[in-house]
């Protein structure tokens, strides 16, 4: 009778990107290891039409708990490689009621300058724009 062994995996970032009309936000990807030995660790690359195995230095990453592959693009999820699942910080969504009582209270007519009114504004509208989208 063989023996089961669990499947263990790596960690990436895949960046956040466009994909026809919608927008995929940042997530953290898994890749299944393949074979561990005393000086690496290898790996299958996930969805990507990759079925190259890569590998990463052992004992950097055990040591470190991520290591960066030198010869990764920016835009692959592998360009630094987690032993666990990174977390990721997730903007806080803009309070547009607090923006909108910056933008009238940095007004030249409450006492405000014309600079700081322009930047609340901005912020304000930037806020407004992507609430519109979501």
């Amino acid at each position: 009778m063989s023996q089961i062994s669990a499947i263990e995996f790596l960690y990436g970032i895949e960046a956040g990107h466009e994909e026809g009309n919608d927008w995929v936000p940042t997530r953290v990807v898994t890749f299944r290891i393949t074979r561990k030995t005393s000086r690496r660790i290898y790996y299958l690359p996930q969805d990507w039409g990759q079925s190259k195995e890569r590998f990463v230095d052992r004992a950097a990453l055990e040591a470190d708990g991520q290591v960066s592959r030198r010869s990764a693009g920016w835009w692959e999820p592998d360009i630094t490689v987690y032993l666990n699942p990174p977390v990721l910080e997730q903007a806080e969504k803009p309070n547009l009621t607090q923006l909108k009582a910056a933008m009238v209270d940095a007004h030249p007519d409450r006492g405000g300058s014309d600079a700081a009114f322009i930047d609340a504004r901005a912020r304000y509208e930037r806020a407004r724009s992507a609430a519109m989208l979501a």
